[in-house]
Order: structure tokens, then sequence, then C-alpha cells
């Protein structure tokens, strides 16, 4: 048939196949938006449940008063949220995993014409690829090749590599679940361990 395998070919001249191609970049760039939308407004949640006022959240997150307004309105609505930890050191599994991507964005910028890493870390970033566990073994891969690649020029990237990589192979099991989703940790995590990294200590804490 001549349908079939995606071929049909209608009378303009563009078959199913390539529109499809055409077509597949569209929609991660889609999915992406959707994504990073939702995680802007977790983040929402994050700066009202740390007392930020409307004006600092609606300039940091480039959107209207009005909407900012409306979003604090639903979440006040919704009720208090457990406190939100920020201690760099915390062992489940989103936090573990967005302070390997922070690490390896790191060596990505300090190498950026030959950190294997480099790929893989700006994917995630762009929503192009999940945290899966097929991924994230994938990413300490990567990260760990570099890490023997340069040596001692990444000594600090190093400790905090093995402090990740032990925790993510024996996971913590916490009596209570962490508060807040797993976007929302690896992100935050994902930025304590960049500015710890940038040799900011704790003052990724203040920065929030």
């Amino acid at each position: 048939m001549a349908g079939e395998g995606g071929t049909q070919q209608d009378p303009g001249g563009l078959t199913e196949e390539q529109a499809g191609r055409m077509l597949a970049g569209m929609n991660e760039v889609i999915r992406a938006g959707e994504e990073m939308r939702g995680l802007r407004a977790e983040m929402i949640k994050v700066f009202v449940g740390l007392g930020w006022t409307q004006d600092r959240i609606a300039r940091l997150t480039d959107m209207s008063q009005p909407a900012v307004s409306k979003q604090v309105a639903k979440h006040r609505d919704a009720g208090p949220r457990p406190p939100l930890d920020l201690s760099l050191g915390q062992g489940d599994p989103p936090w573990l995993e967005g302070r390997l991507w922070g690490v390896a964005e790191d060596i990505a910028e300090r190498y950026a014409a030959t950190a294997r890493c480099g790929p893989a870390a700006d994917a995630l970033a762009r929503g192009r690829r999940h945290f899966t566990p097929e991924n994230v073994d994938a990413l300490r891969r990567l990260v760990e090749e570099d890490l023997r690649r340069y040596g001692d020029e990444l000594a600090a990237h190093r400790a905090a590599y093995d402090e990740i990589s032990r925790a993510l192979d024996v996971p913590s099991r916490p009596d209570t679940a962490p508060a807040g989703p797993a976007s929302v940790r690896r992100t935050l995590a994902h930025r304590l361990q960049r500015d710890r990294l940038e040799g900011g200590g704790d003052a990724g804490r203040g920065a929030l």
C-alpha cells in the first residue's frame, strides 16, 4: 500500500515521514516548554514558602504582577508546605541527580570543547533528555571519564562526585518523603552544587 511505512505523499509533494522529521524538533521544544512552565510554578511555591514578596518573585520569574498574585493565592489556598531543607548533603535520588547534573555542567563549562559530559548535561538542561536511571548511569560514566582525563584540575569535582556516587549506589530511605517535587529538588540541588564548586561555599543558601 502506498500509505504504509509513513511514506504516503499528498498532492503537495510532502511525505508523512518528511513531516514527522520536520515536526519532531518542534514537538520536543513544546514539551520542554510545558515542563519548564510546570517547574516554574513549583519554584514559585518554594519562593512563597520562603516568604518572598510578590514583587521579588515577579522580577525573578519574569512574570507580570497579576500572574504572580494569582499563583501565590493558589499556593496559599493549598495550605502551608513542609519546611524545605537546603543543606547540600541530602540522600534522596532526585537531590543526588541534581548534584550530579551540577557537577557535569560545571565540568562542561570549564572544558567546553573537550568535556565528554557536556552534550548530556546540556540535553538535561534543555529538557531533551530526562532523568531516567539509564540516562543518570550514562551521565555518571561520562563524568568519570572527564575526571580521569583532567585529574587534579578537578579535585573538588572528584570529591563531590565520589560523595554523590556512593549515595546513588546505596540511596537513603528517609522515614518521610523530602518536601517538594522531584523536579524542584533536582533544580535546587543543581544550583547549590554549582555554587559550591564555583567557590560560594554555603552561599547558595543565601541566594535562595
